[in-house]
């Protein structure tokens, strides 16, 4: 059963920074391409980042490109969001994901909320 727990979320002011992880099991991470997804109510699942098995291939949404980074470690079955200058916009409940799949409904994700 393909497990994913996130976690790392938080309340930070803007211009903080936060890291998140997803511990990953039941399929073979280090073979498998991750994306991180995010949603604020009131607005639409939105994709954040994607990273390839083995890290070579990365890519970011345009409004978080500079100040986050996705990242991986095959060895501990774990994939990470580091994520600097924190906006207000940004506020929103993450969620790790496998590439293609999406978030399937009820995961709880991680709450990062950014605020003063």
């Amino acid at each position: 059963e393909v497990q994913l727990v996130e976690s790392g979320g938080g309340l930070v002011q803007p211009g903080g920074s936060l890291t998140l992880s997803c511990a990953a099991s039941g399929f073979s991470f280090s073979t498998t391409a991750m994306d991180w997804f995010r949603q604020d109510p009131g607005k639409g699942l939105e994709w954040i980042a994607g990273i390839s098995g083995d890290s070579v291939y990365i890519n970011y949404r345009g409004s978080v490109r500079g100040r986050f980074t996705i990242s991986r470690d095959n060895a501990k079955n774990t994939l990470y969001l580091q994520m600097n200058s924190l906006k207000t916009d940004d506020t929103a409940v993450y969620w790790c994901a496998i590439a293609g799949s999406g978030v399937a409904p009820g995961r709880q994700g991680t709450q990062v909320t950014v605020s003063s």
